[in-house]
């Protein structure tokens, strides 16, 4: 098993604890350049009644609690989903060198699917992206999510 791998494994890890709060599972992780994980996150828009909850967003914002700056040069951010637009841009925002994600998002995906802005030359940051890392067992579990009779029913 290669780093992204393992990092993935990481970000599936939070992706099932979304699963307590009915939150989509989507689950991240930020490394830092020596290896170790400087932030986590999770969906956490039903838990936290904030659109911004997103796993890449709750990541991204405790990696730079931990290193007290905003720039994250030198890290990588790894997600079970294609980031959205609202996620590519805090990507762009922060810095972000280096994106893995495994599962593809055709309906809202901002990494290479139906926008590409981490790599859009038009902005000040162009971001390297490693897409389908694990995609089967990330797009299996969102696939499990969606189709659970109880989850809509709640709904």
């Amino acid at each position: 098993m290669g780093r992204y791998e393992e990092w993935m494994s990481l970000a599936l890890t939070e992706a099932r604890a979304a699963l307590e709060s009915d939150d989509v599972p989507v689950g991240a992780v930020v490394i830092d350049a020596a290896g170790r994980v400087i932030g986590r996150g999770r969906n956490e828009r039903e838990l936290r009644h904030d659109p911004t909850g997103h796993a890449e967003m709750m990541a991204i914002r405790e990696a730079a609690d931990a290193l007290e700056d905003w720039h994250l040069t030198g890290c990588t951010l790894v997600v079970t989903l294609e980031p959205c637009v609202m996620c590519a841009g805090a990507i762009v925002a922060a810095r972000v060198p280096v994106v893995v994600f495994g599962a593809w998002d055709e309906k809202a995906g901002a990494s290479g699917s139906v926008y590409d802005i981490l790599r859009d030359r038009r902005l000040n940051h162009r971001v390297e992206v490693y897409a389908g890392v694990c995609e089967v067992e990330c797009a299996a579990l969102l696939r499990q999510f969606f189709l659970n009779p109880a989850r809509r029913a709640i709904r």
